[in-house]
C-alpha cells in the first residue's frame, strides 16, 4: 500500500498512523507515477486538484486553465491528500469510510 502525499501533512500522518503498513512516497520529492495519476484522475477527475490550496491561488488564471495532469506534474503540491493506492484502486483524502474501505481490502 502507498500513500502519496507530503510528509508534513497533516492529514497525510493520520492515514499513516492508521495504516503503518503503508509506504509514505512525498510528491514533492519523488512525484507520482503516471500510471497511478492517470488511475486517480481517471477516477477522480477535477477533484483531485485542491483549489483551497495556496499554491492554486498563486497560480495565475492561464496557469488554472492548463490540463489537470499536466499542472499536478508541475505542481505536486496542488494534489488533494492523500492518494492512497490499494489492491489496484486508489482512494484521495482520508476519513472514516475510507479508513474503513481500506482496511476492509487489507
Amino acid at each position: 500500500m502507498l500513500i502519496y502525499g507530503l510528509k508534513n501533512c497533516d492529514t497525510c500522518r493520520k492515514a499513516m498512523r492508521s495504516l503503518p503498513d503503508a509506504k509514505l512516497i512525498d510528491v514533492r520529492a519523488e512525484g507520482v507515477p503516471v500510471d497511478v495519476m492517470g488511475q486517480a484522475f481517471n477516477t477522480f477527475g477535477d477533484a483531485l486538484v485542491n483549489k483551497r490550496s495556496t499554491t492554486w491561488r498563486a497560480l495565475t488564471e492561464s496557469q488554472r486553465a492548463e490540463d489537470t495532469l499536466e499542472l499536478l506534474s508541475e505542481h505536486p503540491a496542488l494534489m488533494k491528500r492523500p492518494l492512497i493506492a490499494c489492491n489496484d484502486k486508489v482512494f484521495l483524502g482520508w476519513n472514516n469510510e475510507i479508513e474503513a474501505d481500506i482496511k476492509a481490502l487489507s
